[in-house]
């Protein structure tokens, strides 16, 4: 996805956004599979790519994305004859080595930028990853000292979870796998310590039927609104019975 792509889908995503707020409901597809979905390199709400050369696809803010580029434009006025051949840095330069090789001279803050946005680009990218867990529902306080537990409270159920995702609104799917809706659900991704982007965790409230000798028969998945980008499927087991 070429970085015009990547700025289209950016607004095209601000245009949900306003349409969510007036009330209008966003289309989700009822199939993921035929979605057209953004490319992995998709930034975060934010951040864009830096383009310190074509291929060079590094989340960072718009303003360091034109630093780079004024940097790349005026790259020959700072280039001398000297111990590093002809690209020596004039005095107070330094090369930018935003990639192997990038010898565009810089000020030493600039390069110490860079590489510090290339130590957060993959919690920069809208790389929607989900991953199940399960939890058990605790006794229910009932305030005088006691507590109500029912007969399938140990029984193991499902949590979706996801990290790597705009902040906002991710609507998340358990479907059999014939592509029927099993369950559905809404959660708001926010900043977490210890998890990239936006991230969330939703119980389910449904039983985990993962059992020895017995297929997932179903998948989950989740939608990050503001990007449109789909998880991967995560295989899961739904729909058994419980007394």
């Amino acid at each position: 996805m070429d970085s015009t792509l990547n700025r289209t889908v950016k607004r095209a995503s601000l245009g949900l956004a306003v349409l969510a707020v007036a009330g209008f409901a966003v289309t989700v597809p009822a199939d993921a599979a035929t979605a057209d979905a953004p490319g992995p390199d998709t930034c975060v709400q934010g951040f864009v790519w830096r383009e310190a050369r074509p291929s060079d696809l590094v989340c960072v803010t718009p303003a360091i994305r034109d630093q780079t580029t004024h940097d790349n434009n005026v790259k020959y006025t700072r280039w001398v004859s000297g111990p590093y051949g002809p690209h020596t840095c004039s005095t107070g330069f330094v090369w930018r080595e935003a990639f192997v090789g990038d010898d565009v001279c810089v000020t030493p803050a600039v390069r110490s930028q860079a590489r510090a946005d290339n130590a957060q680009a993959a919690g920069r990218k809208v790389t929607a990853r989900l991953w199940i867990s399960t939890y058990r529902v605790k006794p229910h306080d009932n305030g005088d000292g006691t507590a109500t537990s029912t007969s399938t409270d140990d029984i193991a159920r499902l949590k979706l979870n996801g990290s790597h995702y705009n902040i906002g609104q991710v609507k998340l799917y358990i479907r059999y796998t014939t592509g029927r809706v099993y369950w559905s659900g809404t959660v708001n991704a926010s900043a977490h310590s210890g998890y990239a982007a936006g991230s969330w965790g939703k119980e389910t409230g449904k039983f985990d039927c993962s059992a020895p000798g017995k297929p997932a028969n179903a998948y989950a998945q989740a939608y990050d609104v503001l990007s449109g980008r789909w998880s991967a499927r995560v295989p899961v087991r739904v729909g058994c019975a419980v007394l």
